[in-house]
This record gives C-alpha cells, sequence and structure tokens, in this order.
C-alpha cells in the first residue's frame, strides 16, 4: 500500500502526521502491514523557495500511489500575481479526474453542537461535492477564464454528461451503502435548476441516473432553500449531491453545525486513484504550536483506508477505518477529546495521544460507549 504524502504549508504538516501516526496504529491492531510513502513537496511555501507549487516529478509520483494524502495548501502572505492562492491540489483534482468530493458532517456527543434543537445531536450526512467541474473548472490554477481584462472578468460553469453521470452514479451507490450500515439512504439532488440550464442539465442527468436505482429514496432542493434547511432541519438529511461550487459552499455551512472545520473531513475520489485531506485551512498562525485540532485529518485517513479496502481489495483495511471511526466516537462521548478549538484544553499531541491510546485498546472504549 503506497501513500503520496504531501504535508503541505502550515498545521498541515502538523495535522498530517497525526493522522499517519493513528492510521498506522489501526493497522497495526488489525494485523496489517504499514504503508509505504512517498513524501512529496508542494504548497506555497514551496513555491516561494523553488518558484514552482509542486516537485518537478510530484504529480507523476502521486498517480503512481495506491492513494493521496494532503495535509493543508496555502499561506496568506504568499500569492500569485494576480492575487490567487498556490494550489496545486486543484490541478491533481483536474488531472487525475477526482470528481466525486465526499465531505462527511456528523455531530459528535460533547462537542459544540450550533443549533438548539435537539435534534441536531443526531445530524449524520454526506456532502458529495462534484469535485472537478462546475464553476470551479474556470480556477485560477486552471486558466480557463473566457475574459480576463481591467474592465471585464468572466469565467465558465461546465456541466459534462460523463462526468455528472459518474457523479450520481456514486451518489446513488452511496446512499445505498448509508442504508445497509442504519442510515436514511435517502438522497437529495442539489441545484438551481430554475435560473441556469447547466443546473437543469445536472438535474436531467439525476433523473436519468436515478433509474437504475428504484430501490433509493430522492428528493429535490434549490441550493438556496438548501442553504437555509441546513439550519432550520439538518437532521432531515442523508445524502445531498451538487455542483462544485455550490459544495464547496454548504459543505463549510453544515461543518459549522457540528464545531467547525476542525472536524471537516474530506475524500476526493475518481476512477483510478483518491486524494484524502481535511478540508480546513493551514492555519499559519498556530502550526508547530501543539494548538492544531487534528481530528478532520484523522477522520480523513479513516477514509481513506475505507477507500484502499474495495480498491485493493483487502476487506481487513474496513476495519481499521472502523477502529479509527469509533475511537472517535468513543472520546468523545466519554469527554476525553477536547480540543482547543472548541474551548477545551488539549492540543495536537493530547488529542492524537488518546486517539492512540483507544485503538491500541479499543475493547475497552467500546465498552465504555455501550455502558
Amino acid at each position: 500500500m503506497k501513500i503520496a504524502l504531501i504535508k503541505g504549508d502550515g498545521i498541515g504538516v502538523d495535522v498530517a502526521e497525526a493522522a499517519m501516526t493513528v492510521l498506522e496504529a489501526a493497522l497495526e491492531k488489525t494485523g496489517q502491514p504499514l504503508p509505504v510513502y512517498d513524501e512529496i513537496l508542494a504548497g506555497a511555501g514551496y513555491f516561494a523557495e523553488t518558484g514552482r507549487d509542486i516537485e518537478p516529478d510530484g504529480e507523476e509520483r502521486a498517480e503512481a500511489a495506491d492513494a493521496i494524502f494532503l495535509g493543508a495548501i496555502g499561506l496568506p502572505s504568499i500569492r500569485h500575481a494576480d492575487g490567487t492562492e498556490i494550489s496545486p491540489h486543484l490541478r491533481l483534482r483536474d488531472r487525475f479526474g477526482l470528481y466525486a468530493g465526499v465531505r462527511p458532517v456528523k455531530a459528535y456527543p460533547n462537542a459544540p453542537q450550533r443549533l438548539a434543537d435537539p435534534r441536531a445531536a443526531g445530524i449524520d450526512l454526506v456532502i458529495l461535492r462534484e469535485s472537478t467541474e462546475g464553476l470551479f473548472y474556470s480556477a485560477a490554477a486552471h486558466k480557463r477564464s473566457l475574459v480576463v481584462s481591467d474592465d471585464e472578468v468572466m469565467d465558465i460553469l461546465r456541466i459534462t454528461r460523463a462526468t455528472t453521470t459518474k457523479l450520481h452514479d456514486f451518489a446513488f451507490r452511496l446512499a445505498e451503502k448509508r442504508r445497509e450500515r442504519g442510515r436514511p439512504g435517502h438522497l437529495t439532488c442539489v441545484d438551481k435548476a430554475n435560473v441556469f440550464t447547466s443546473m437543469a442539465f445536472f438535474r436531467q442527468l439525476f433523473d436519468e441516473v436515478k433509474t437504475g436505482f428504484p430501490g433509493v429514496p430522492v428528493g429535490y432542493n434549490y441550493v438556496d432553500a438548501m442553504a437555509l434547511d441546513l439550519v432550520r432541519k439538518p437532521w432531515d438529511f442523508d445524502v445531498l449531491v451538487m455542483e462544485n461550487m455550490f459544495g464547496d459552499i454548504l459543505s463549510d455551512l453544515a461543518g459549522g453545525l457540528v464545531g467547525g472545520m476542525g472536524m471537516a473531513a474530506c475524500g476526493e475520489i475518481g476512477d483510478t486513484t483518491g486524494l484524502f485531506q481535511p478540508a480546513h485551512g493551514s492555519a499559519p498562525d498556530i502550526m508547530g504550536e501543539d494548538k492544531a485540532n487534528p481530528l478532520a485529518a484523522i477522520l480523513s485517513g479513516a477514509l481513506m483506508l475505507d477507500y484502499l479496502a474495495e480498491k485493493l481489495d483487502r476487506p481487513a483495511l474496513t476495519d481499521a477505518a472502523e477502529l479509527i471511526n469509533d475511537a472517535v466516537e468513543s472520546g468523545f462521548h466519554d469527554n476525553a477529546l477536547r480540543p482547543m478549538e472548541f474551548g477545551g484544553d488539549m492540543g495536537t499531541r493530547a488529542v492524537t495521544n488518546e486517539l492512540l491510546a483507544r485503538v491500541t485498546g479499543l475493547e475497552h472504549a467500546r465498552k465504555t460507549l455501550s455502558a
């Protein structure tokens, strides 16, 4: 199992190292061999030193790995001449066709809940964001704007049948898997089909794919109404599929409902590879200060193991992923995970060490959770 490891910038270094430490403990506990890492230098810091945003052969090495793990990219003080961020990860999405951006949103006991309604304790949904097209097709890293001048800038919102059909197929299969695991398995198509032709096409393709999954209950929501519903009744939703920019915005909103971006895990999956990362930024102001919440990165590592279990046909990797997820669940249940991000007293190392103890002795943790 070969992992292309891009620690990146700021706290990306801290949380990536924490995630791999917990991942290795889960693999050892389940009797699995440890991964081989190919560490690739990339990000704003590397750009400042070399004028490149990734090592010369970095993209090829990432492609040769079984999966890619990314810490965080970007530094506010380092920009391209046009003011845009250093974004090699956007190019990796594009190059490898990582169309399925999986953003789990889950409430944990004793973690902050921003909504007063007691039903907020049951939030457990997935935002599925198309990650290669939509409005991000014109991201500055791709240089695809139609017009760029001092008087006008015009960007493209792109929806194609090939990519969107694969996205919707992924969405329906994800809903089926969640139903098998006891979740509702309800799939909502989020768009703006009443205004944009591109979004009407997005919904049309959803309806075409829907015919192949008669057992999956579906719904529809315009993106503005979806933003409202994520605040007033997020517990009513299970899987939401949407365009790239919509997913970028709504996944941050949803992350705020369950504590913050320090809990926002992310997997970006294509036909041949997957990239996994915490969805938060690089927070360079706390880099190396033992203050970062590593849970988003650690949960992203669990997503990566789940992905590799299927890709490599190694079901035991799912057991390792479940060890990590159960350790996080039990840790919050016992009030043993108190990240500084939430006003707690535990920094990066303390959170990581608590999870290591639970992963290596999870039998006790499970008993505690069920007590």
